[in-house]
C-alpha cells in the first residue's frame, strides 16, 4: 500500500573509536580532557562534530567558546529539535528533562518539585521519543520501582543542564555567566559523562552480557558500572 514503511533506519551516532579517529585527524595532539569534552558535547553525532570541526574547536576551552557565543548554532538546537515534536505541552517536557539533566533522576523526586503527575510524560519520552532511558539497579526485577532516568543524547543532556536551565542569561547575551556555571560544575558533570564514555566502550567491546549500575533503595551505596560476562 502507498505510504507503508518497507524499511526502518535508526541512524546512530559514531562510536567511540570513530569519534576518536575524527578528533585525531584534526587535532593529533589531543588530550584525554579534550576527548572527554568533544564527546560530552557531540556524543558522536555527525552534525555536532561537523559544527566543531568547522570552527576548529577541539579543546575544552575552544569547544565551550564555540557554544557560548552570539549566534551559536548550539544555543537554540535543543529547542529546534524538540519543540515541534512535543507540541503545546513542550513546557512540561522541557521542565522534566531539565531536572533529569540536573541529576533529579527519580520519578518521585521530579514530581515533588513540579507538583504534578509525570508518569505519562516519562512513558512517552522513553517509548515514543527515545530521549530518556529508564535504568534499574543490578539485580533488581523488571517491575522494580528503584528506577533512575537518564537522557540518552549527550548534547541534549548538556543543553538542558546548562543552556535551557540558564536561558534567562542566554536571552540577554550574558554568555560569560553561563560559561562560569559550566566551569564551576564541570568536574562533577564531566564525571557523569566519563561514566557513560566507559559504559559505551564496554558495550562496543562486545565482551559483556549485561552492563548496569547498582544502588540501594536508601541511596547510601552506589557502584557506577557493574559489567557481567
Amino acid at each position: 500500500l502507498f505510504g507503508r514503511a518497507m524499511t526502518r533506519m535508526n541512524i546512530q551516532p559514531f562510536g567511540i573509536q570513530t569519534t576518536k579517529e575524527i578528533l585525531s585527524d584534526y587535532h593529533p595532539t589531543y588530550t584525554h580532557e579534550d576527548m572527554l569534552a568533544f564527546y560530552m558535547v557531540t556524543g558522536g553525532v555527525a552534525k555536532y562534530i561537523e559544527q566543531l570541526v568547522n570552527r576548529k574547536a577541539f579543546t575544552r576551552n575552544t569547544i565551550l567558546d564555540t557554544i557560548f557565543t552570539e549566534n551559536s548554532f548550539f544555543l537554540d538546537e535543543g529547542r529546534n529539535v524538540l519543540i515541534d515534536e512535543f507540541g503545546k505541552d513542550y513546557g512540561n517536557y522541557f521542565s522534566i528533562l531539565s531536572l533529569i539533566a540536573s541529576s533529579k533522576t527519580e520519578r518521585g523526586e521530579i514530581e515533588s518539585i513540579l507538583q504534578m503527575d509525570i508518569g505519562g510524560y516519562l512513558d512517552r519520552l522513553e517509548k515514543e521519543y527515545n530521549i530518556i532511558k529508564r535504568n534499574r539497579p543490578f539485580g533488581a526485577r523488571e517491575g522494580s520501582r528503584s528506577n533512575k532516568y537518564k537522557i540518552e543524547d549527550n548534547f541534549l543532556n548538556f543543553w538542558f543542564r546548562f543552556i535551557y536551565k540558564y536561558r534567562s542569561a542566554i536571552e540577554i547575551d550574558n554568555f560569560d555567566y553561563v560559561r562560569d556555571v559550566v566551569e564551576r560544575d564541570y568536574k562533577t558533570y564531566s564525571g557523569i559523562i566519563l561514566e557513560k564514555y566507559f559504559r559505551t566502550m564496554m558495550v562496543e567491546s562486545k565482551q559483556f552480557s549485561g552492563i548496569q549500575g547498582y544502588w540501594n533503595s536508601k541511596g547510601e551505596n552506589e557502584i557506577d558500572i557493574v559489567a557481567i560476562n
